[in-house]
């Protein structure tokens, strides 16, 4: 075996002091080893598979790394867990091949690439992982969403509009409503991820290469669908990962609304839903306490995500448009700590939509104190021929008088006779919500219901479709790699 390699680029011959290094690379811990390396060596993979093709490393020397590559992989990259990384995972990283192969073997791995677009390529590949894994929980809730909507479709309650009682609707179709916003962030989120598409490797530093490199076959190894048609563009943006956030924070905005509606139905000033014993935490002080606790953490995760993003975006912003430390490293990582909160909030959101339960004669009851028939009462009187502007009138003196005199039956505070001929005698409150079909209501629950769970197929099958053709690419790649390992050394 050579001598290890000097810390020098052969134009720098100094090194980084412990501290400064400590700043700049961390200190390599096991797990941030086990956790980079992976995504690392399957792009190493699929370049050697590309040079080798290309005619630009020999076989037998495309086999060797591969060969030295998995090694690594079976010893769960134990040779470098105590090995110096003065300049980084990546260079410590290919110091060791060299010093176990050879440079005429170890060597060429870097050939017609830089830690640029390797960098790049890297990211695309963990924010697609991302997007497949979170997508996959999050249309998982799209669809406990539906469930759950249709499982309560018929259990009326009120819905507020300012903080007060508005209109009869069920807690189903609340659930719905909630259920259709989220398939929208889904759409969204889903439509920031076609940026990924692209892969970066090939684009060298900055400017591509004169070598005679083929960017569309590792592309197609690793499962992208092109290779990036300018080396520039390919290594100076980020505006995916910030697209991809911003969708995130949306999501994340819609269900810390949910969340903030849960927690104040969950008091036993509403009474409108309760959790089971494992979804609320108790108090350090006070014996009678049952804090339905996960809700904050769902509505506090979209200030993370949103201040993650501007984090990104001003880290971002008046930076040179080209490949920089500032947008490839300290822009991304505020990125990831965003997208984690979001995933966050998603998984939370899961198990407290499926856990809550509506107490459905109490959710009753407030819809008929609170009034919430006056809109429908109203509209019975302009059936009957009535202004629409002279029944509110009269509809609101009438609750004025009600109010007034304790009572929730506006019938006997009009004037006499004034409801006769509407129908409304010993209609229940269920049929005036079923009446309320037109425009969206809740009487209409079946349509908007069937066209939700059509988009909530449809993001499934964009998953699906997905997966299998990151699968179907890395059977390829298996493939290549395979054929390559076996020529003789």
């Amino acid at each position: 075996m050579t001598a290890p390699t000097p810390p020098s680029t052969g134009r720098n011959l100094g090194q980084l002091r412990p501290r400064t290094r400590h700043v700049v690379y961390g200190d390599l811990s096991p797990a941030d080893i086990a956790a980079e390396m992976p995504p690392m060596i399957r792009v190493d993979q699929a370049h050697v598979a590309m040079l080798a093709a290309r005619g630009l490393v020999p076989p037998g020397a495309a086999g060797a790394l591969l060969r030295c590559m998995a090694d690594l992989t079976a010893a769960g990259y134990a040779p470098l867990l105590t090995r110096p990384a003065p300049r980084g995972l990546f260079l410590m990283y290919e110091g060791y091949l060299i010093e176990h192969l050879g440079p005429d073997v170890g060597g060429v791995l870097h050939t017609g690439r830089s830690r640029n677009d390797l960098k790049a390529t890297i990211t695309s590949l963990a924010l697609r992982d991302w997007v497949l894994d979170v997508g996959e929980q999050a249309v998982r809730l799209e669809g406990v969403l539906l469930n759950r909507a249709r499982a309560h479709r018929a259990v009326v309650m009120p819905v507020y509009t300012h903080f007060q009682a508005a209109m009869p609707v069920t807690y189903g179709h609340y659930l719905l409503g909630v259920a259709l916003a989220v398939g929208r962030e889904l759409d969204a989120l889903f439509a920031a991820a076609e940026g990924l598409r692209t892969c970066p490797l090939g684009a060298g530093a900055v400017a591509g290469t004169d070598l005679p490199i083929d960017p569309a076959h590792t592309a197609r190894l690793l499962g992208f669908s092109a290779a990036a048609p300018h080396a520039l563009d390919a290594v100076a943006s980020r505006d995916v990962p910030l697209r991809l956030l911003g969708a995130a924070a949306g999501l994340a905005v819609v269900l810390s609304r949910l969340a903030t509606d849960l927690q104040l139905w969950s008091t036993q000033e509403f009474g409108f839903v309760g959790f089971p014993d494992r979804l609320v935490g108790g108090s350090s002080a006070m014996p009678q306490k049952r804090n339905a606790f996960l809700l904050e953490h769902v509505k506090a995760k979209p200030g993370q995500a949103i201040g993650a993003w501007a984090a990104a975006a001003a880290t971002m912003a008046t930076t040179p448009f080209t490949n920089s430390i500032e947008v490839g490293t300290e822009a991304v990582a505020s990125v990831w700590h965003g997208l984690r909160a979001v995933e966050q909030s998603v998984l939370l959101s899961q198990v407290l939509v499926s856990g809550a339960r509506p107490d459905e004669a109490r959710t009753r009851s407030r819809a008929e104190a609170g009034f919430t028939t006056a809109t429908s009462v109203a509209n019975r009187l302009v059936r009957a021929g009535v202004p629409f502007r002279t029944a509110h009138h009269r509809v609101g003196d009438a609750v004025r008088r009600a109010v007034d005199a304790g009572s929730t039956d506006l019938a006997a505070y009009g004037p006499p006779g004034w409801l006769d001929g509407t129908g409304l005698t010993g209609l229940d409150l269920a049929d005036l919500v079923a009446e309320h079909a037109h425009g969206g209501g809740p009487g209409d629950f079946t349509g908007p219901h069937a066209t939700a769970t059509l988009a909530w197929k449809a993001h499934r099958q964009w998953l699906c479709d997905r997966r299998g053709t990151a699968r179907a690419a890395e059977a390829e790649l298996a493939a290549e790699v395979h054929r390559l390992t076996m020529e003789a050394p």
